[in-house]
């Protein structure tokens, strides 16, 4: 996931990644909590008490932080950290995606099936594209990235068509305004676990 050559934004706060080193957007970032019996856990809606630990939002920085002793630095204490943390942020990040995309659709500002998205694509509609990662690249390379909004390709058919309340879904789109805004965070977070963001099928038009 690339996080440079964004204009800082002063109403997005930043925090230091205990892996990299680096001050960035916390949007970027994942928050960690110690919990009462010393244990790390990812605190995906920054919400939990305590003090947060911020570690970037990919695999390399998570498995540095966990392997290197970093969260017990941080928190200047012993800790425990769960074995496959990567896999634990990653799953939990995959489930906030797919309930926020869930909620959009039953508020109207999402659709899914490649007329539908093509037809809001077209209209100026659409903010966001979601294409699932093991769809059909000749299939996804027809349809583009809306003007001044973003693509993703993080989610599975199968995660997609949980949203949408069918069995897979491979093209989803979502409205502006409502929930797209956090669907955006969240999914630029899973991104950055999965890198799915390489080879993009969707023509961008940023």
């Amino acid at each position: 996931m690339s996080r440079g050559g964004r204009e800082k934004d002063r109403d997005d706060p930043e925090r230091r990644c205990i892996a990299t080193g680096e001050v960035q957007p916390k949007r970027g970032l994942i928050r960690f909590v110690v919990g009462p019996e010393g244990e790390v856990f990812p605190d995906l809606a920054e919400k939990l008490p305590g003090r947060g630990i911020w570690v970037a939002a990919d695999r390399a920085a998570l498995r540095k932080a966990a392997g290197k002793g970093l969260f017990a630095r941080a928190a200047k204490a012993p800790v425990k950290v769960p074995d496959g943390l990567e896999d634990l942020v990653e799953a939990g990040l995959a489930r906030r995606v797919v309930d926020l995309v869930s909620l959009a659709r039953k508020s109207g500002r999402a659709v899914a099936g490649f007329e539908k998205v093509k037809g809001w694509l077209a209209e100026g509609r659409a903010k966001v594209l979601l294409q699932a990662s093991d769809g059909s690249d000749r299939g996804k390379g027809k349809l583009w990235t809306p003007t001044g909004g973003r693509w993703f390709g993080c989610l599975t058919a199968s995660e997609l068509g949980l949203s949408f309340g069918r069995d897979h879904v491979i093209h989803g789109a979502l409205a502006k305004g409502g929930l797209t805004d956090k669907v955006i965070v969240e999914a630029a977070r899973l991104t950055g676990l999965r890198g799915h963001d390489d080879g993009n099928a969707a023509v961008g038009k940023e």
